[in-house]
């Protein structure tokens, strides 16, 4: 199997891992996936019903944007996708969702705050949200700017500690090494939204975790000392 065949595979098993978890309503959501080396990238075709997605529908284009394979149109949401991938080097995978619980809080123009463990287990801080774009962006190059919003935010931090952005008004877009480990972003960030919605809905007042607490959770599962599962083989 050739490298552009695997990464074929597992850009379509990332997409249908956002149905398998709930994540995606009709056709809302994409996933896509790049290699590096050739700078290809794989992603889901535009307004293709998931039920009906097949591995040989993906379409493949270059990091500019260009067409190499597939005969359907990428999604909608691709520009984004290279943005991200262009800017921030060490991903692999790019993830788009408007899972409820992500999108209610990028709606309300709030960030995520680490009221827990949890959410400091993935997230080495709140999970950020960009700015409002405004309206000469939005008539614009759309997807282009979103993506830009979401790498201006990310200015002063670390894409590999805060795996995840909240586009305000919009929904998350989420990453990581691999498309696989994208969509395992999207479901953990869907979680920790949602617990992070009840918290504040049952209490109001309630305060983020301390830096102490935060710092342990995150660094033991990323930093140099990790010792969270099992060592490397």
């Amino acid at each position: 199997m050739s490298e552009l065949d695997r990464l074929r595979e597992e850009v379509y098993e990332a997409n249908l891992e956002l149905v398998r978890r709930g994540l995606v309503t009709y056709t809302f959501g994409n996933a896509s996936g790049i290699l590096r080396g050739e700078d290809l990238v794989a992603i889901k075709p535009s307004g293709v019903p998931y039920e009906e997605l097949r591995q040989r529908d993906l379409v493949i284009v270059r990091l500019d944007g260009s067409a190499v394979e597939g005969s359907m149109r990428p999604s909608s949401d691709l520009p984004t996708h290279l943005v991200l991938y262009r800017a921030f080097q060490a991903i692999g995978g790019v993830v788009h969702t408007h899972s409820s619980f992500a999108t209610a809080w990028a709606q309300s123009g709030r960030e995520i705050p680490c009221l827990g463990t949890t959410h400091a287990d993935y997230f080495h801080g709140a999970v950020p949200i960009t700015e409002q774009l405004r309206r000469m962006e939005i008539e614009g190059d759309y997807e282009v700017n979103t993506g830009d919003a979401i790498v201006r935010r990310f200015a002063a931090l670390d894409p590999s500690a805060y795996p995840a952005a909240l586009v305000a008004g919009h929904a998350p877009f989420c990453w990581g090494p691999t498309a696989g480990a994208a969509a395992h972003t999207a479901v953990i960030l869907e979680e920790i939204a949602r617990m992070a919605y009840y918290t504040v809905t049952l209490n109001a007042a309630a305060e983020p975790i301390s830096a102490a607490l935060h710092d342990k959770h995150f660094l033991r599962k990323h930093g140099a000392g990790r010792y969270y599962g099992q060592p490397d083989r």
